[in-house]
């Protein structure tokens, strides 16, 4: 797929077009702050698709990391049944079918197997399901508590932190993420990181498979 992928928090906002390629994503970003690039800004991202391109090893990396992050996603999603209980509230019908719409809460005889999924006992929130795609919609959730990680050293979560999710088909048959928003306070040791960010992602359109991560360099260059 290619599609543009709009990420903004109270601070930054860019606009980046991303072509998925059998190396994995690359990216050109095209606008901050809503407005296009000037010719610094250019010459800069000009020079690092430059650099991506003569070096394999670092869209190598690219992939392992994106690989990760996916892999870390996958986990936490296959934990939701066993990590919550569900209680059903209904169905709404709209364009893409009908949908379900589910509360849960934290299952209490659910044991994390690691620090990555700590967080789960502590949230609550709200799940859409696409009867007819069997798939999940929207998940949102809300921590009801602190949560922490390695028994508090590494960090820990202020109760108040939230996440939404939302999916949808984007054609072909394939869903995809088309909006994230998280605000999360994560404390680690005398440090507070917060995260509030809103990712939106439209404009997905397929592209030829097998593609490599060159010839993506060159699309996004010449915007065909």
């Amino acid at each position: 797929m290619r599609y543009r992928l709009r990420k903004s928090s109270p601070r930054f906002t860019s606009t980046k077009e991303i072509v998925e390629t059998r190396d994995g994503d690359v990216a050109r970003l095209l606008s901050i702050s809503d407005q296009p690039l000037n010719a610094a800004d250019e010459q800069r991202e000009q020079a690092r698709l430059d650099a991506l391109a003569a070096d394999p090893n670092r869209q190598r990396h690219r992939k392992q990391s994106e690989e990760a992050d996916a892999g870390l996603v996958l986990k936490l999603l296959r934990m939701l049944p066993a990590a919550f209980v569900y209680d059903y509230q209904g169905a709404v019908s709209n364009s893409s079918g009908t949908i379900e719409k589910f509360t849960f809460r934290p299952n209490p005889n659910f044991n994390p197997p690691d620090l990555e999924t700590e967080a789960l006992k502590a949230m609550t929130g709200e799940l859409w399901i696409n009867a007819s795609q069997e798939r999940v919609a929207r998940l949102e959730g809300h921590l009801q508590q602190d949560t922490s990680y390695g028994w508090g050293v590494l960090g820990k979560l202020d109760k108040g932190g939230w996440i939404v999710i939302e999916q949808g088909e984007v054609g072909g048959h394939q869903w995809r993420i088309k909006r994230f928003q998280m605000k999360i306070n994560l404390r680690i040791l005398f440090k507070t990181k917060n995260f509030d960010t809103i990712e939106e992602m439209t404009q997905y359109t397929p592209q030829p498979a097998g593609l490599d991560y060159r010839q993506a360099i060159q699309m996004l260059r010449t915007g065909r």
